[in-house]
């Protein structure tokens, strides 16, 4: 079976890293959500206290810095070293959105209701630049609320009081709308839909079949033979213990998506 390359070593590290420390934010920030909920002190419990659940949350949060930086300097250095300047920005392996995206959005919805042939899709899909920008949006709207909720003494020598409550209900709401957003939207679009289901574990060993590429990237993929770069894409199959660790972790960070988001549910209608 041939396989080709999507994601470098460094893409599924940071996945990874990024996956891991937002399920331990929301399963440690949404006990202080909805304190009054009758879960809410058992979770604490089960990070250790408050005390505890904060410092982890903590932690996590300046991960998430660190690995937003740490993407950054890629790009930076991706464009810069990698393409030498001849990056394109609204090219095919750009995330930045462009016409073609729109053209998918509506001609998918068409597919949906019976009313047209499904898109054909590039390198990258729609739904997966929202996803990637969401990042963007999340660190720097819900981090630098976060900031401002970690050092309130040193926030309130430069600005008004008022600050810390609004940065307290914009924290908490993006926050509880990003986890939202990620336990069904990310989890359905990535992990159960019909052609994914139960996981799709390219993010975690890198690979897809070749059929699986020119069923999914059917734009990319012809892209790839008219200029015949096809070859460079082809890689070894995964080694099973990858198979394996990405099934596990994958299947783990479903599950305890889906219970948080039972919380999150039971503690909206509690509040």
């Amino acid at each position: 079976m041939t396989y080709i390359k999507r994601f470098n070593a460094f893409h599924r590290i940071i996945h990874i890293i990024l996956a891991a420390s937002f399920i331990i934010l929301v399963a440690t920030g949404i006990p202080l959500k909805y304190f009054n909920a009758p879960w809410a002190g058992w979770l604490m419990k089960l990070a250790g206290g408050y005390q505890t659940a904060g410092i982890i949350h903590r932690v996590c949060g300046a991960v998430t810095f660190g690995y937003f930086f740490a993407h950054v300097i890629y790009v930076i250095y991706y464009i810069a070293i990698v393409k030498k300047l001849k990056f394109k920005i609204f090219g095919p392996d750009s995330m930045v959105p462009r016409l073609k995206d729109l053209e998918d959005l509506y001609n998918n919805f068409k597919w949906f209701l019976g009313k047209g042939p499904r898109p054909k899709f590039d390198r990258w899909a729609y739904w997966e630049k929202f996803d990637y920008w969401g990042v963007f949006w999340g660190v720097g709207i819900i981090g630098v609320s976060g900031l401002v909720l970690w050092f309130p003494e040193f926030i309130g020598m430069y600005l008004p009081g008022w600050t810390i409550n609004v940065a307290t209900i914009i924290h908490s709401d993006e926050a509880l709308l990003a986890a939202g957003f990620i336990f069904t939207v990310h989890f359905f679009n990535n992990h159960i839909k019909p052609e994914k289901f139960p996981m799709d574990i390219a993010i975690f060993t890198g690979k897809l079949t070749l059929e699986d590429f020119q069923l999914e990237r059917p734009v990319e993929y012809q892209r790839l033979v008219d200029e015949k770069r096809l070859e460079d894409f082809v890689a070894p199959p995964p080694k099973n213990w990858v198979v394996v660790s990405g099934i596990l972790f994958g299947f783990l960070s479903l599950v305890t998506g889906f219970f948080l988001l039972a919380l999150m549910f039971m503690g909206q209608f509690m509040h």
